[in-house]
């Protein structure tokens, strides 16, 4: 197991939905999210599945970045029903490219909770977070061109491509297949129009 230097579960951070809560992390959300990162379906248009210590890495990272700043990736869960699915919230990407620096809302789910519309309920969420208390003025998403499930999410919830932005991402050899990424936008004054 890894250093414990973030304590999971210790912050009190949370937005909530009508069906859902984005949370600080736990102790308990480690093994269900290592489980998550090593199933093939989630992992698909990622460069590889996680090992548990990677996935462990991962969460305290994320939890570091909501206690430095009151926002990041945060834990979700089903009140009452599930007490882990994934993680939806804002990030910093840690690569440059055109458009960084910048912030990205991203998600990763479990399989059994795809098609309930908890991904697009949490961006949502995580975008009026991001717009009207973090003062954001844009907020970007990517992945690759094949990620139907991502792109369907980004266009729920306003976001717009431009294909002039589309990038190969530079933590992805180049040759690779999972090199070129869409990306998508959307400005604070978009939001507030989409009402």
């Amino acid at each position: 197991m890894l250093g414990t230097a973030v304590t999971l579960g210790t912050m009190g951070n949370e937005v909530r939905t009508e069906r859902l809560l984005l949370r600080d992390w736990r102790e308990s959300d480690l093994a269900p999210f290592a489980a998550m990162n090593a199933d093939p379906a989630v992992m698909e248009h990622f460069t590889g599945l996680m090992t548990a210590d990677q996935s462990e890495a991962f969460a305290r990272r994320v939890q570091q970045s909501i206690e430095e700043r009151g926002w990041g990736l945060w834990a979700v869960e089903v009140p009452g029903e599930h007490e882990f699915i994934g993680f939806v919230g804002l990030a910093e990407p840690r690569f440059e490219t055109h458009f960084t620096p910048c912030v990205e809302v991203g998600w990763r789910l479990a399989a059994p909770y795809w098609g309930h519309g908890y991904a697009s309920e949490a961006a949502r969420a995580s975008l009026r977070y991001g717009f009207e208390r973090a003062g954001l003025d844009e907020i970007v998403s990517f992945t690759l061109p094949a990620n139907t499930r991502s792109i369907a999410v980004m266009r729920r919830i306003g976001m717009h491509n431009d294909p002039a932005d589309d990038f190969a991402h530079p933590l992805v050899e180049p040759d690779s297949p999972i090199s070129r990424h869409v990306l998508y936008r959307l400005t604070a004054e978009e939001w507030r129009a989409l009402g």
